[in-house]
């Protein structure tokens, strides 16, 4: 275990400057962590919990989400819909009659030592739902004095910590419409003061994908470009996020989906190189959901579940072979993966956990079963541990490392699609009823 929490903190250190934020174990500041990578150097985590066991507090959220909540100081950032649907639930219709109003989206500020909404401001209206899909799916993302939130139908606004709007901007009036079939849920990634983001579709669209990146402080657009694709009918539909990669002294842009994955010039948006063979047989239902994982020079892509491909990150043009270094068949769908540096964790849809050597593809461990159900959310490593819940509300907690081990099982019976996230010694997740704080109450 020293091993792999040692590793996990180099790791860290490499890339937490990636952000371009000074981030301590005790903040959350976008959707996969202070290093884009699902991990944290957190301490002193719990291992076991249920909804009355080491809950620090739990707050009740207006409906459900996917959204990942963010962690700043004594803050924490959720997204919310005001009426999901009516069961609560994804798959099932909108509230109709009385309720068929209440179609706001709001993004809740919440005391973190208390679990007291500090204030909750609307980001939005017109709330639709698609499969697992409502417009509250994006993940907040923030520096410390500023927040910054998307939502599903293209709006995308800064506020203050003392939640006052700063800007305003819609995308799909300035770019038109989008045409991702269940909805855009892409989540901003913010690095030195600039916010990129990615809006990959076809399904409902002739329009093309494109990248952009905003100026944090402003909303103005510094630069747009089209991300081209072959791809057909549904899958150049993208719900994954864009992620960093630094390659000699400079960060590039890492944009994957639509059967590609792409490197991109911060400064310009140019594209840098490009790797194909993510979908192999030309299907036409191919969307992409897990976004890829960045572990030193080396970028870990997956696809709808196979093939899974590692490409180097140094490349130029078409990458397609010249910097593939290998490949699997046992990729995740929705799940992103986690690592430490030295080894990489998939957690598929099914359950199903695989341990693979990051340098090579070799199997550490294979492929094993947790504990039985769908798997939506991503995991997260730290404190030697890895946090993987399910759609049920069921976290098991592995032992990172050489041997598979389970810890503990923990359940909180309540629909779950958001990942959890780590601060401090405290973990924070997200159901569709609550956020919940767990530690040492």
């Amino acid at each position: 275990m020293l091993d792999t929490m040692f590793g996990m903190q180099r790791l860290l250190i490499g890339l937490v400057a990636i952000a371009g934020l000074a981030v301590a174990n005790d903040s959350w500041p976008q959707w996969r962590g202070p290093s884009l990578n699902g991990t944290s150097t957190s301490t002193g985590l719990p291992i076991r919990w249920s909804e009355s066991e080491n809950v620090v507090w739990r707050t009740k959220l207006p409906s459900w989400a996917a959204a990942t909540p963010i962690i700043w100081g004594d803050t924490v950032f959720v997204t919310s819909a005001e009426k999901g649907s009516s069961l609560n639930r994804p798959n099932s219709r909108l509230f109709e009659g009385g309720d068929a109003d209440r179609d706001q989206l709001y993004l809740i500020a919440v005391n973190r030592q208390t679990g007291k909404i500090r204030w909750q401001q609307s980001i939005g209206r017109g709330n639709r739902i698609g499969n697992k899909q409502n417009m509250a799916s994006p993940s907040p993302v923030t520096d410390g004095e500023h927040v910054w939130v998307a939502n599903g139908n293209g709006e995308l606004r800064c506020f203050d910590f003392a939640g006052r709007q700063i800007w305003l901007r819609d995308l799909q009036a300035d770019y038109g419409e989008f045409g991702v079939q269940f909805g855009y849920g892409s989540s901003p990634l913010l690095h030195q003061g600039v916010l990129y983001l990615q809006n990959l579709q076809g399904m409902y669209t002739d329009d093309p994908s494109y990248v952009l990146a905003i100026d944090a402080k402003s909303g103005k657009t510094l630069w747009k470009v089209d991300r081209p694709t072959d791809g057909l009918h549904e899958t150049p539909d993208s719900y994954s996020t864009a992620t960093l990669a630094k390659v000699g002294e400079k960060f590039i842009l890492i944009v994957s989906g639509a059967g590609y994955v792409t490197g991109h010039d911060l400064e310009t948006g140019s594209e840098i190189w490009r790797g194909g063979g993510l979908n192999p047989n030309n299907a036409r239902n191919y969307r992409t959901i897990a976004s890829s994982l960045v572990v030193g020079d080396i970028v870990l892509v997956p696809s709808r579940r196979r093939p899974f491909i590692a490409f180097r990150t140094d490349g130029s043009g078409d990458v397609t072979e010249s910097k593939k270094l290998w490949s699997t068949d046992y990729g995740p769908d929705v799940p992103t993966p986690t690592s430490d540096g030295e080894r990489l964790y998939i957690i598929d849809d099914r359950g199903i956990s695989l341990n693979l050597r990051v340098s090579d593809g070799s199997t550490i461990w294979d492929r094993t079963r947790i504990e039985p159900g769908t798997y939506s959310a991503s995991p997260l490593l730290a404190d030697g541990k890895i946090y993987a819940i399910s759609e049920e509300g069921t976290t098991t907690v592995l032992k990172a490392g050489d041997e598979f081990e389970i810890l503990a099982v923990n359940r909180l019976d309540d629909y779950t699609l958001a990942s959890p996230a780590a601060a401090g010694n405290q973990l924070f997740i997200r159901t569709a009823e609550y956020l919940y704080c767990i530690g040492k109450p």
